[in-house]
């Protein structure tokens, strides 16, 4: 059995806002959404494996040495719509009580990623707005460690290519293999996706069928294996894609590639 630790693909819906008066603005509601459970739900589908599904915000407050311990009881970690600077930043920075008391350093998250995967680690690594560059250069992670071990390099800028027509996927016949008995010609199409270039040591998979843009691409860092997937597992980039009939065994196949 494996252990999935999925950070990402989390919202929280607040309003409407109402201007009852220039002196007073109300929210009425608030809803939280984890876009993340189709994939969660595909992952454990067999009942083989076991995901946590964590939102941004959690793994942003996580206190030093507790992403030490994911990464020791997890074996593939997955990133998904979680900028960079929920790793280059800590709540404790700006706790002005601590200001003077002692120098202020922590452990650098995308570092201690890096080093667990070179040590084996597995990690997936899924697109958004948010993801590799995201929108606007948001995303970031190509600014960080994280593309010493990512099978993909990063634009400098905005990487976000979308269309409400959708995008269809084709498949490099030299790689079908890795997911026989799936018909990949019938993914539906997906709305959007992260440009980037493939690296020449790894394996492109999929690919946007008239632009040939990676989509699905598998590579070696160290002793582990890593994964991009390119789009968004949930809506609204995969809101077709996640009732598409192979999905969860699509998603199954893809933890079989990081795991070895």
């Amino acid at each position: 059995m494996a252990k999935i630790y999925y950070i990402g693909d989390w919202a929280v819906l607040m309003g409407p806002q109402f201007a009852e008066s220039p002196f007073n603005y109300e929210w009425k509601g608030l809803e939280i959404f984890n876009y993340g459970k189709w994939l969660k739900d595909a992952l454990e589908s067999t009942g083989q494996h076991e995901v946590k599904s964590v939102a941004a915000w959690d793994f942003y407050k996580l206190p030093p040495g507790e992403y030490e311990k994911v990464l020791e009881e997890y074996d593939v970690i997955v990133f998904s719509d979680i900028e960079a600077k929920n790793f280059q930043l800590s709540p404790a920075f700006f706790d002005r009580e601590k200001f003077g008391n002692k120098v202020l350093t922590f452990p650098d998250r995308t570092r201690l990623t890096v080093e667990a995967v070179n040590e084996g680690k597995g990690v997936m690594f899924l697109g958004g707005w948010l993801s590799f560059s995201g929108e606007m250069g948001k995303g970031g992670w190509g600014r960080t460690k994280l593309r010493e071990i990512m099978p993909v390099k990063c634009r400098e800028t905005d990487d976000l290519v979308e269309s409400t027509e959708g995008f269809e996927i084709s498949v490099n016949q030299d790689q079908e293999h890795f997911f026989e008995g799936i018909d990949l010609h019938s993914i539906p199409p997906i709305l959007g996706y992260n440009q980037v270039e493939a690296l020449p040591d790894s394996q492109v998979i999929l690919s946007i069928g008239e632009s040939e843009d990676p989509f699905l691409v598998t590579g070696n860092a160290g002793k582990g294996k890593t994964l991009a997937y390119m789009s968004d597992p949930a809506p609204h980039w995969g809101c077709n894609f996640v009732y598409w009939k192979h999905y969860s065994d699509f998603w199954l196949r893809c933890l079989d590639l990081v795991l070895g």
